[in-house]
């Protein structure tokens, strides 16, 4: 039997919802499957491409949903779950006992593990540490700007690791391990630490370009570091630097795409007025209502900005 887990890529929640299902699987349903994974980013010119879905069966977390019939399981809580209104039809009417979705839920991880705990009697328990810190990474529950940014947390370093790693194997064996091992023995690894020292010096150095490249108009940070050489970047910089936005609004460039990052302040002297994931859907994008993001083919950076500009107007204004 060949399981396909596709998760959020690049993320630390996709990660953990990703090995987390896996270790269900292992255990509830087929205890000699072959679990294959599959990162995928929103906003591509396709939602699943070309061969997502080639095994015997398939879950998809932390990711859009797809009418397909392949589609064995599903797991999300992101508001732009839908790609359209005959998508969510079909998920509605379809009532599949193994596709779940709240939009409420602050992680992909804390609702998966709740959800198999209360359906198929998945204990959780062994896995509370990897649950806790997802919830707090992709909820951007943190205590304060300075912990999102100093990156002193384990989990936090691990945070950044995956955020950046384009390896597939070793993207599966940092999932194998998250749903494994300590935190800070992962972090200890040569796979993971190596990597480390170059991202944490270049952390430091972006956070020297935030505060060259950044301006503040009115209640929203914007920022453009495609010529800069940073594809990704601790999202809560912005913050760190300038308290009082409510918003933020960057464009970087990555290796096949570019991407706008939007986001909100979750330490807001002014409450967040705007549904975020709704602008980023009108531009192929998505997220969550405090976060997304929109993805542009590499050689559009042009359209990018313009993009990016229209995104910061209707920021600016009051909803």
């Amino acid at each position: 039997m060949r399981l396909k887990v596709l998760f959020h890529d690049n993320c630390f929640d996709g990660a953990a919802s990703g090995g987390l299902f896996a270790r269900f699987y292992r255990l509830h349903v087929r205890r000699d499957a072959e679990v294959r994974f599959l990162g995928l980013a929103h906003g591509g010119p396709e939602v699943f491409p070309e061969g997502s879905f080639d095994a015997d069966e398939h879950a998809v977390v932390d990711f859009r949903y797809s009418p397909r019939p392949e589609l064995t399981w599903w797991f999300d809580h992101h508001v732009s779950a839908f790609v359209s209104g005959a998508e969510q039809a079909h998920f509605d009417t379809a009532q599949n006992e193994r596709h779940f979705y709240d939009p409420k839920a602050r992680s992909c991880t804390k609702f998966l593990t709740d959800t198999l705990a209360a359906r198929h009697g998945f204990d959780p328990t062994p896995h509370a540490e990897l649950v806790r810190w997802a919830d707090i990474i992709d909820g951007a529950q943190f205590p304060s700007a300075e912990v999102a940014v100093e990156l002193e947390e384990p989990a936090l370093l691990l945070m950044t690791w995956v955020e950046h790693n384009q390896d597939l194997g070793l993207k599966e064996r940092f999932i194998a391990d998250i749903v494994s091992r300590p935190f800070a023995e992962i972090v200890a690894e040569d796979y993971v630490r190596t990597p480390l020292e170059g991202l944490l010096d270049r952390h430091r150095k972006s956070i020297d370009v935030f505060r060259r490249r950044a301006r503040l108009e009115g209640d929203v940070v914007t920022f453009d570091l495609t010529g800069d050489d940073i594809e990704a970047h601790n999202k809560f910089i912005a913050y760190y630097l300038f308290p009082q936005c409510r918003y933020t609004v960057g464009l970087t460039r990555m290796p096949k795409r570019l991407k706008i990052s939007v986001g909100s302040n979750p330490w807001p002297v002014r409450p967040r007025t705007h549904d975020i994931a709704r602008i980023c859907e009108r531009y192929g994008g998505g997220g969550h209502p405090v976060v997304g993001a929109i993805s542009l083919p590499a050689d559009q950076l042009e359209r990018a900005r313009v993009v990016m500009h229209e995104v910061i107007a209707e920021l600016s204004r009051e909803p």
